[in-house]
């Protein structure tokens, strides 16, 4: 069964908006989680909280783009969205296998605060105790695993929207 890339072609806009909501629940409910429900975030937590911002701009302003930018857009969201799943998944990781040595370490603002930006990439990817540390599942996933499977989802529809224009310009010429 093939899609018509015209059908996706002229739903895209819709498509990348739909997307930007679901940037924003995602937002909107890791603020809940924060601020009604008492989770603190980790480092890593924090990052993919700003994968998740970057995501939603870029796809709203991408659905209210004229068509022929939003290849560049959807290849960046594609990007954002994997290194999202990237960072989701290194602390899933650490979440089924903790370090044997639990050190909290320091929160992303003072890493920041005291270290160059070389040096606080590679220890926000390392990890701490936070990151491993499991306060809230639903139907036995983590934040961080469900954080993952969104991103995925991103990065697959980011990359179905990027097959159909090319479909649809190699077939009948659109932009």
């Amino acid at each position: 069964m093939t899609v018509n890339p015209m059908f996706v072609h002229r739903h895209t806009g819709p498509g990348l908006a739909v997307i930007a909501l679901g940037g924003v629940l995602m937002l909107a409910y890791g603020l809940y989680l924060q601020h009604a429900v008492g989770l603190e975030p980790c480092p890593m937590c924090i990052v993919q909280r700003y994968a998740w911002v970057l995501i939603t701009v870029v796809s709203g302003v991408a659905s209210l783009s004229p068509s022929r930018w939003r290849g560049g857009m959807l290849v960046l969201m594609g990007v954002l969205a994997l290194l999202g799943a990237g960072v989701a998944a290194r602390q899933s990781w650490l979440q089924w296998f903790p370090p044997e040595i639990m050190s909290c370490g320091r929160d992303l603002f003072g890493m920041i605060e005291a270290f160059p930006l070389q040096r606080v990439i590679p220890m926000l990817l390392k990890g701490s105790g936070d990151c491993s540390a499991v306060d809230w599942t639903f139907l036995g996933l983590t934040i961080a695993n469900w954080s993952f499977l969104c991103f995925v989802a991103v990065a697959a529809v980011a990359g179905a929207m990027l097959w159909a224009r090319h479909q649809a310009q190699t077939r009948w010429g659109f932009s």
